[in-house]
């Protein structure tokens, strides 16, 4: 396993909330406001923020996991959501999810 799959991997296994994010990303902004909005926990990955190919790297490993290669990705509980619009569309039932996920 690369080291960048690695370290994604930890990251996703030690929050109950991560959003590897862009920091200029207006998608990405409205699903870390929307889990802000509903007093989540969560860690944000600004991956554009990252040193040397580190985010580069993050974002190829996720990819792997995933499938997906656009941010945000996100994760709840250790389960991949998908991106902006998933996390919009399970509005209803992410009180229930974040605190399963001990995010709340």
């Amino acid at each position: 396993m690369s080291a960048a799959k690695t370290k994604a991997q930890s990251i996703i296994n030690e929050n109950g909330v991560v959003v590897f994010s862009k920091s200029w990303c207006p998608f990405c902004k409205a699903s870390k406001d929307l889990l802000a909005e509903f007093g989540a926990k969560f860690r944000a990955v600004e991956l554009d923020q990252m040193g040397s190919d580190d985010g580069a790297d993050i974002q190829s490993a996720l990819q792997e996991i995933t499938s997906q290669r656009t941010v945000p990705n996100i994760f709840v509980g250790q389960k991949h959501i998908g991106g902006n619009s998933d996390l919009q569309a399970k509005k209803g039932e992410l009180p229930a999810l974040l605190k399963d996920a001990g995010a709340l």
